[in-house]
């Protein structure tokens, strides 16, 4: 079993140790996120009717 720790915000790509990030947490359920999580990389986001894939170069693809 692999952990990913969470080191950025997924909406606005900063620390998320740096302040609170509710009003990211709240846009994140209606919209995919724009940045990994993990190395602070923009992602390559494809909405389409079901859903939506966000691709980090270095980490892989996310989807809903």
């Amino acid at each position: 079993m692999t952990v990913t720790t969470v080191l950025y915000c997924g909406h606005c790509g900063r620390e998320v140790a740096d302040g609170s990030h509710d009003d990211c947490r709240q846009a994140l359920t209606m919209e995919p996120p724009r940045y990994c999580e993990r190395c602070r990389r923009r992602m390559v986001v494809q909405v389409h009717p079901m859903g939506w894939t966000a691709r980090c170069s270095a980490h892989g693809e996310v989807s809903s």
